[in-house]
């Protein structure tokens, strides 16, 4: 499986707390079946986003880990009209691997009425945004349409493998499954911050895709559509689920 959402690099975001934290989550990851795993430190209010460090941070840790898992460059980019600015200006320093695609968070208190306009920017300069948990942000899970119309422009989501196992609560789970009966989900990732309490895991929430909407469709959201982000490949369709009952009924 391949991870493109984790928070595994020491010191530089509220992930791993020191380099020990650190080799611990990327063997937990290698452990439980994750072949390759992004790191993707925060750039946002609160924490800085160094190119230079996070490369330096992703050579020590690999040295220390080995060759298995394989970790990515990559960025959690928060939506501010700075930093959009800026990826805009420099299109491949927070994008995944450094190539195609970009991970976006929105602010849970504001989503602005413009990302239509930010998506077709991004696009325009060679970058494609991947929208981080919508199924764990409150204003997206109501704006279900705006989504709709997101993915219809070329934008990708992406689902916290928690979120789909009632660990972020009851909302977030009835989003999670709605959005992929919705055929709305290109990748399921971990966005693991230690060991314990959001691990970098991901085996459990495969069995669980299997279970539910079948092995194609985990196949696809954890291998093929990872594997073609990574490698800064188009992916011109989600992971097609079959659409099967929610135990929930948000809209």
């Amino acid at each position: 499986m391949i991870d493109i959402h984790s928070h595994i690099l020491p010191g530089l975001d509220d992930g791993a707390r020191d380099g020990e934290d650190a080799l611990n989550m990327v063997r937990l990851a290698g452990s439980s079946g994750t072949t390759d795993i992004v790191a993707t430190p925060h750039a946002d209010e609160r924490f800085r986003f160094d190119p230079l460090a996070v490369q330096e941070r992703i050579a020590e840790l690999q040295l220390a880990a080995g060759s298995t898992p394989r970790i990515h460059y990559g960025c959690e980019l928060h939506v501010t009209a700075e930093n959009i600015a800026d990826a805009l200006r420099f299109p491949t320093r927070y994008a995944i691997s450094g190539r195609a695609y970009v991970l976006i968070e929105f602010s849970d208190f504001l989503v602005p009425k413009t990302t239509a306009g930010i998506v077709g920017r991004l696009l325009d300069v060679g970058i494609r945004p991947i929208v981080a948990h919508p199924e764990r942000n409150p204003l997206l899970r109501r704006r279900i349409a705006d989504l709709e119309t997101w993915v219809e422009r070329g934008c990708l989501l992406q689902l916290t493998g928690q979120s789909l196992m009632g660990r972020f609560g009851r909302s977030a789970q009835g989003s999670s499954e709605e959005m992929l009966r919705r055929n709305l989900v290109h990748v399921v990732a971990s966005d693991g911050h230690d060991t314990r309490h959001r691990p970098p895991v991901l085996e459990e929430v495969r069995q669980y895709l299997e279970r539910q909407f079948g092995a194609l469709a985990a196949r696809r959201l954890l291998i093929d559509n990872p594997q073609a982000v990574l490698d800064g490949e188009a992916i011109e369709e989600p992971a097609a689920v079959p659409r099967r009952k929610s135990r929930f009924a948000f809209w």
